[in-house]
């Protein structure tokens, strides 16, 4: 590793220079400094969370982390995420990172680590014992050019999600998310690790997200999570019995004229490569793709 960099735990002081590094690597993702202390700060004990950050002349260059995932039931899951800023790439930053990440580990119990990462880093990975196909695409939208929005079907009641009870969209998002395509099944999530790493997440806007509801149940929902002008779309979801109806496309639509009305001109997604019924509900609201990320398995 280049001479006069230093990695050390991060701290919620290095919130604004977390999210700053975020945007020069990922343009297509969105994380307000807020969002990066929640995220440095707030995680369930299980997961065992570890995060650096290596620094150079005073500068964040680059980020690592690592935990145990304690959403799924399948033991000894975990997952990693390391990336170094463009202009300090290839002097092994991100190498060292890896060693210190893969070694806490192995040292709290983890089995399988996942990871995802952009073209330019697949040989780095691939050196390190990571393999798998499975691809991530990610797509933009400006907010002031969407498709007309659908009309609402007349059992279906729109809000936003400020006037949802959590435990209601809990239980949504947990069944939604029960066939959301992953490495692991999510099927262990813990109420009170929920309400503190999402419901009370300061990028969440309660806001700008919508629920389509049937009485007092959530039975759709898109989550919005925004920094200054850019918003992102968290998660979508229907609970099976309310599949098929074109809700995920009516409460995405409204969310994004929500989102436009607010000052934000673009909004950013997710799509496994595998979810069709979402990629096509995207296609149509008018997203494009920007880059496509590479999901990526290694056994320790």
């Amino acid at each position: 590793m280049t001479t006069g960099v230093q990695i050390r735990p991060v701290t919620g002081d290095d919130a604004e220079a977390v999210a700053a590094l975020r945007r020069a690597v990922y343009g297509y993702k969105v994380l307000s400094p807020a969002a990066a202390h929640h995220m440095i700060t707030v995680f369930s004990p299980g997961e065992r969370f570890l995060a650096l950050v290596a620094e150079a002349d005073g500068e964040l260059v680059a980020w690592g982390s690592a935990g145990l995932n304690t959403w799924t039931s399948e033991p000894g899951r975990s997952n990693i995420s390391i990336y170094v800023h463009p202009e300090y790439r290839k002097q092994g930053i991100g190498g060292a990172l890896a060693d210190r990440l893969h070694q806490h580990l192995t040292e709290v119990g983890a089995t399988k680590v996942g990871v995802f990462v952009q073209p330019e880093g697949l040989e780095f990975a691939r050196n390190r014992g990571y393999d798998g196909t499975r691809q991530m695409h990610f797509a933009g939208v400006d907010t002031a050019d969407v498709p007309e929005q659908p009309p609402t079907p007349a059992d279906i009641q729109l809000v936003t999600m400020d006037q949802v009870d959590p435990r209601h969209a809990f239980a949504a998002d947990t069944a939604a998310s029960l066939d959301e395509p992953s490495d692991a099944p999510i099927d262990a999530v813990d109420y009170d690790d929920w309400y503190g790493e999402v419901w009370t997440a300061p990028a969440l806007d309660k806001s700008l997200s919508v629920a389509a509801v049937v009485g007092d149940e959530v039975v759709c929902f898109t989550a919005v999570e925004t920094a200054g002008d850019r918003a992102w779309s968290g998660m979508t979801g229907t609970i099976p019995a309310y599949r098929g109806r074109g809700l995920a496309k009516l409460v995405k639509s409204v969310a994004l004229r929500r989102c436009a009305a607010a000052g934000i001109t673009s909004a950013y997604t997710s799509n496994d490569d595998v979810n069709g019924p979402m990629l096509a509900v995207n296609n149509w609201l008018g997203y494009r793709r920007v880059a496509t990320e590479y999901g990526l398995m290694r056994t320790l």
